[in-house]
């Protein structure tokens, strides 16, 4: 009987078709692009096995790529907390990069963009700028600013670059369309200035792309064949062919899936930074937040969280995944891969009344009877006085109630069937301890 073929997601079906007619020769080349303002969470998780999963399986690459370009919120402690989560995942990148690598590139770009009249700085504030786009049923109207000459425009963007404004006073912007129904296309900011200290260029810049503008060139210049983003930057990708089709480079092309949403979740970086800020939470590692790292103190493991990305798969339209899921997962790996041990949290004292005094007898109990052959077994003592978790043991038992009571019957795991006939209170009422006789006959694995 042939087994059942996977059925391909809409990415994959993608990626094969330009295998199948040697695209880019045949080269299948992601990125996961992160900016480093905060720790990854379980929605990045998706996103990494997409990313590094689709090169795995078509034998190409994935390269990490910082996206760096906002100096005021970026810090290295982000960047080894993000390259730490991904190794711990299971993943391991092609190459190490950075946007701030591409700084000096993507300032050519930009020239080239105002040499070719498509784009112009701007002295407008960001609310003049904003007013002036327009809305989505009514067109943009120009700046003053907007028929500047080429020259006068390289003159400023230069004087940009080397400090002579402050943060806010101008800005550089595409020449495209203002009255395009997508509002992305209305004339986006490309740079801005921002005196600040760089995590890695320090004091060297103090103009910065904007995301819109460095994502799409920095993709070109590694020769990302497939872009994949979340589907929010659906109306960002005529921006993202436009920069690129204007300055006439590698054509990288950009692809959207559903992002992660999940029950009982918080997912924005900003929201996780003020929970961490405002001291709610101990920090980004805190095990009841939803990053990697706080799945991973909590015992989250790397199989458990790449197989809960598999379940959920990759669609084109946003939905809510059970948070339920992700636990199950955790408890389906666990189920495999963990050994066996027991622990009393609530003790109240078990003593075997019938048992001999000072006897202690070695019981044997498999590491983990999920696996051929149990991965070895341990040793348990067994002895008179033992210790119950107190929940296990109620006075008044009703009908449905399987644990210890007066009259009742367990088998002790890995041991053997007891009985219990009296119980002891403190002066409290508390009880203190449960009196049972056992079965001697009755040893876990013997024929009873």
């Amino acid at each position: 009987m042939m087994s059942e073929e996977k059925s391909l997601n809409f990415i994959e079906e993608i990626v094969e078709e330009d295998l199948r007619t040697g695209k880019h020769g045949g080269r299948v080349l992601t990125r996961f692009p992160p900016e480093p303002n905060g720790y990854l969470h379980i929605g990045h998780a998706k996103s990494i096995c997409l990313n590094f999963g689709l090169a795995q399986q078509y034998n190409g690459k994935t390269n990490l790529r910082f996206d760096d370009t906002n100096p005021v919120t970026e810090d290295t402690e982000y960047v080894e907390s993000i390259k730490k989560d991904i190794q711990w995942l299971g993943f391991q990148w092609a190459e190490e990069l950075y946007t701030s690598d591409y700084f000096e590139t993507l300032y050519r770009y930009a020239v080239e963009l105002i040499k070719k009249g498509l784009a112009y700085v701007d002295d407008s504030t960001a609310e003049e700028i904003a007013a002036a786009k327009g809305t989505p049923t009514e067109p943009g109207v120009p700046t003053p600013y907007r028929d500047r000459s080429i020259e006068e425009n390289l003159t400023l963007f230069a004087d940009m670059r080397a400090g002579k404004y402050q943060d806010g006073e101008k800005v550089l912007r595409a020449r495209i369309d203002l009255a395009s129904p997508n509002m992305h296309l209305r004339d986006p900011l490309l740079y801005r200035i921002k005196h600040a200290h760089h995590h890695r260029t320090g004091n060297q810049w103090c103009i910065y792309p904007m995301y819109d503008f460095a994502h799409g060139q920095s993709d070109s210049i590694e020769k990302i064949t497939h872009s994949i983003c979340t589907l929010e930057f659906i109306p960002h990708r005529p921006l993202y062919d436009w920069c690129i089709d204007k300055l006439e480079i590698f054509p990288s092309k950009q692809y959207e899936f559903a992002r992660l949403n999940m029950t009982y979740t918080v997912m924005s970086k900003r929201k996780l930074l003020q929970l961490v800020n405002d001291k709610f939470v101990e920090s980004w590692d805190d095990p009841r937040m939803p990053t990697i790292s706080g799945l991973r103190r909590r015992g989250y493991t790397p199989a458990s969280i790449r197989n809960f990305c598999e379940k959920i798969g990759v669609q084109k339209r946003e939905n809510m995944i059970d948070v339920s899921l992700l636990e199950f997962c955790i408890r389906e790996d666990l189920n495999k891969t963990a050994w066996r041990r027991m622990a009393v949290l609530d003790p109240i004292k078990l003593v075997i009344t019938n048992y001999p005094d000072g006897q202690v007898e070695d019981l044997i109990g498999e590491n983990n009877p999920e696996v051929e052959g149990g991965e070895g077994s341990r040793s348990i003592p067994f002895s008179k006085e033992l210790w119950i978790e107190r929940d296990d043991f109620m006075e008044d038992a009703p009908k449905k109630f399987f644990r210890l009571g007066p009259g009742l019957s367990v088998r002790l795991k890995h041991a053997y069937i007891v009985t219990c006939h009296d119980f002891v209170k403190d002066e409290n009422g508390n009880v203190t301890e449960v009196h049972c006789t056992y079965v001697p006959n009755s040893k876990s694995g013997e024929d009873t």
